[in-house]
């Protein structure tokens, strides 16, 4: 089993989920605050716009320390494939990261495993850092099913895909029933899910791409648990959604005190 902790080794990773929010000003106003904000040096910063405001923010975040991230990515260049994204089209705009298999895509739109493989494997192949994202239903975990869940989210995501290292892949676990409930996971339980994780990374790969791996937590993130979702040693960071909305409660987040 891998070493628990290691936090130091990696640079936390704080992202922007804007889902389906911000007009163009909007989007452009909120990159803006953010940028200007001082930026902790030893932190990384991701913004994911909504498909319509990518180029416009990638404009405000050009020559920033801040990278655009997309919230989903087709398997294939171009072609027929009506309300899809290419990797080209996202690399044409500075994406530098794309967010892969949430919830919702899974849940609301009916995206398999195996879509989310054939995602994942297209942006790595144009460069891409994918956000993969796993986490178990409240029923699933009630019924004692969320390690099981996350490891077949985990082994079919990233099936015959070889990562080279740990900084070319990100993995986010957002248990489901905390994602905009404003449920958050224990501290306990986000610590227990991301060593499990770290875990069954270091048997699929080698242990070092596993220690060097940042993996996520999301799930009702705000400003109020941040710091206590940052000071556990497997969790390297935050995959935010409502709390991303607003300049000052994403520059607290970006802010944490571990």
């Amino acid at each position: 089993m891998p070493e628990e902790g290691g936090i130091m080794s990696r640079r936390p990773l704080l992202a922007g989920n804007w889902k389906m929010h911000m007009n163009i000003a909007e989007a452009e106003a909120l990159a803006s605050a953010i940028v200007r904000a001082s930026i902790p040096e030893d932190r990384d910063v991701m913004l994911a716009p909504p498909y319509t405001a990518l180029a416009a923010v990638g404009r405000v975040l050009a020559g920033s320390s801040v990278m655009l991230g997309a919230q989903n990515v087709c398997w294939e260049e171009k072609g027929a494939f009506t309300g899809e994204i290419s990797p080209l089209m996202l690399q044409d705009v500075g994406c530098r990261m794309v967010l892969l298999g949430h919830s919702e895509r899974r849940h609301i739109f009916g995206e398999t495993d195996e879509m989310v493989n054939k995602r994942v494997a297209a942006a790595l192949r144009f460069g891409l850092v994918p956000v993969l994202c796993i986490g178990e239903t409240l029923d699933e975990r009630e019924s004692g099913h969320t390690f099981s869940v996350l490891e077949r989210q985990l082994r079919s995501g990233l099936k015959d895909i070889n990562p080279g290292a740990g900084n070319d892949l990100v993995v986010a676990y957002e248990p489901v029933w905390a994602i905009g409930t404003g449920k958050t996971a224990s501290i306990e339980q986000a610590q227990e899910a991301h060593f499990f994780v770290r875990d069954l990374l270091a048997g699929m790969y080698e242990k070092n791409i596993a220690t060097q791996m940042r993996i996520l937590y999301g799930g009702s993130v705000n400003s109020d648990n941040v710091d206590s979702l940052m000071s556990q040693p497997d969790v390297d960071g935050a995959l935010v959604g409502g709390a991303a909305l607003k300049a000052d409660s994403f520059i607290r987040i970006i802010h944490f005190n571990s």
